[in-house]
């Protein structure tokens, strides 16, 4: 509701995309009326929530097609991009993490640290711009924009479309997962039962899995929340690179102030977010029984 509310307060008229500028009040009556806009906000809002809960999110306003066909075409790309961005966020932030807990005040750490400060504090459409300079203009090694055309490409080929917005897009979780691993292990190795287990005679890599089985359920809960901000979160970076995922589909929607497509997009993230951190809660307590117990 805050959000429907949000979207409604924004400055601009929605239809002033679809008419023309010498439109009659009769033109502009009717388009009002077939969207639903001459109807107060209440109303508006329960009838959108109504067809939300039958599956109809609506008609754009900008392109004339469903609401629904919009999220679907753009939201594989969206999951595509999170899904390699989490895959090289969270490999490279838990490796980080992992060697600096072992190794705290040591160069080791500080370079690990330095990188995962400098993941969280770097904008990511600023990184992605020097990326593009780099990688795309001066090395030719990327493309720049877009996703590529065409359905005869091979994976390899799609994979060079990803690759710049990827590691833009995993910048900020990855500096974040290693500092909350780094914490813990460090936390875990300053533990008494790592001094029993010492005592008892087990080799550090038997030592090394205790630490991590004790410190997976909390980073599982940091990985989950950082992959809903990979999804909800990727506006700037599909803006950037041109990348036809949802982020793009929300910045389009909201240039053009197009209502419908606007709360769909929003109330699809949402869900995406909702939806892992219940996720993370159910799978959290199989991973360590006192959760469950708790």
């Amino acid at each position: 509701m805050i959000c429907f509310s949000l979207v409604q307060l924004a400055p601009g008229d929605p239809l002033a995309l679809v008419l023309p500028t010498d439109a009659t009040q009769e033109m502009i009556n009717a388009t009002k009326a077939r969207y639903g806009l001459d109807k107060p906000l209440s109303v508006q809002y329960g009838y959108w929530l109504w067809n939300v809960l039958q599956g109809d999110f609506g008609t754009s306003i900008s392109t004339g097609r469903s609401v629904a066909s919009e999220i679907g075409n753009a939201i594989g790309y969206s999951l595509a991009l999170a899904g390699l961005a989490s895959l090289i966020g969270f490999t490279v932030g838990t490796g980080l993490g992992l060697i600096a807990g072992y190794q705290v005040g040591s160069p080791v750490d500080k370079v690990a640290s330095a990188i995962s400060i400098s993941g969280v504090s770097i904008p990511n459409y600023w990184l992605g711009i020097v990326l593009v300079v780099i990688f795309s203009v001066n090395l030719n090694l990327f493309p720049s924009m877009g996703a590529g055309t065409g359905s005869d490409m091979t994976l390899l080929e799609r994979l060079r479309f990803m690759v710049l917005p990827a590691v833009t897009l995993a910048a900020a979780p990855a500096g974040i997962v290693t500092r909350s691993v780094r914490a813990l292990v460090a936390e875990k190795l300053s533990m008494e039962f790592v001094n029993a287990l010492r005592a008892k005679g087990l080799t550090e890599p038997q030592i090394f899995a205790h630490v991590v089985k004790n410190a997976a359920p909390t980073a599982l809960a940091v990985i989950g929340v950082q992959m809903g901000y990979l999804m909800a979160g990727s506006i700037l970076v599909e803006t950037v690179f041109s990348w036809p995922g949802t982020g793009l589909l929300l910045n389009g929607a909201i240039l053009q102030r197009d209502i419908p497509l606007l709360q769909g997009t929003i109330l699809v993230l949402a869900m995406f977010f909702v939806s892992l951190n219940l996720l993370v809660d159910i799978i959290q307590p199989l991973l360590d029984p006192r959760i469950r117990r708790s």
